[in-house]
């Protein structure tokens, strides 16, 4: 699938009225097990890209080369719609236009551009920019991509700063208006969604919460929902567990999981299709 195929098939599952779960991935191989298991698209973000790329925490650590890379990995690894975090554009607006040409030629169906400062995932003090600086982000992005399908979310974290979501709404509201394709009201949960949802004049797109079904966030109105962390948390979990039976037993043919996942993984990450090809082209 190319990647306008990609990035027309996001629109129409959109289009099909269904909330979306997406899964985050941290790898090319948590991305090819999301498609595997059926899911129809992929979310790579910061918070994973900063985990696996660097052993670091999501503070801003990560520059654009690094995050279009590891992005374009994800990418290249399945044939799904890929979305990908944007942070807020690596740069002042008139420059936007290089980071979104790198997430484009990746071959990305969207990005996600963000109006936080600073504070997200820390205790510090969270702090937005004023919505006039973040629309001229916004409409950087959009003049900068080359296929109008390249979809451009627009993030607030308003939700997390104020407890009245009348300025979140209006934000969200403003961005669609410069013509973003969908908006993100991070932090906003399903009880908080469902009360401004009728006032948000476009797709909205959500992060998970702990103890929140996909049948909450469907009530609530949200299009998509990622599970920005889903893969990396998966793994952490079964690594670590693995690690600790082969260090007390010191025998890794007792660890099921591992020992008798070797043929199925060199199956499922592509050796049969080297050596087809080995077959047809020979080894020179």
């Amino acid at each position: 699938m190319t990647a306008k195929e990609r990035r027309k098939a996001l629109k129409a599952l959109l289009g099909s009225g269904k909330t979306i779960a997406v899964p985050g991935v941290y790898d090319a191989v948590s991305a090819k097990l999301v498609e595997n298991a059926g899911f129809p698209i992929v979310y790579v973000g910061s918070y994973t890209s900063a985990a696996s790329r660097l052993g670091q925490p999501d503070v801003g650590i990560l520059s654009l080369p690094e995050m279009a890379a590891h992005a374009q990995c994800v990418v290249d690894a399945v044939r799904i719609p890929v979305i990908a975090d944007f942070e807020d554009g690596f740069s002042k607006p008139p420059n936007i236009w290089r980071a979104v040409r790198e997430f484009e030629r990746a071959g990305i169906a969207a990005i996600h551009i963000e109006d936080h400062v600073h504070g997200k995932h820390t205790d510090f003090e969270r702090v937005i920019r004023p919505l006039d600086h973040m629309l001229a982000r916004v409409k950087a992005a959009l003049d900068a991509r080359e296929d109008p399908d390249f979809m451009i979310i627009a993030r607030t974290d308003a939700a997390w700063l104020y407890s009245d979501p009348s300025e979140a709404v209006e934000r969200m509201n403003a961005f669609l208006e410069a013509g973003a394709d969908m908006v993100f009201p991070a932090g906003m949960k399903p009880d908080r969604l469902a009360k401004v949802r009728s006032r948000i004049n476009g797709k909205v797109m959500v992060t998970n919460f702990k103890g929140v079904s996909v049948a909450e966030e469907e009530k609530a109105g949200a299009d998509i929902v990622l599970y920005y962390g889903f893969c990396l948390y998966a793994a952490y979990h079964g690594v670590k567990s693995a690690l600790a039976q082969f260090r007390d037993g010191r025998d890794f043919n007792k660890i099921p999981e591992v020992i008798g996942s070797v043929d199925d993984f060199e199956k499922f990450i592509g050796y049969d299709g080297f050596a087809a090809r080995a077959k047809k082209y020979g080894l020179l």
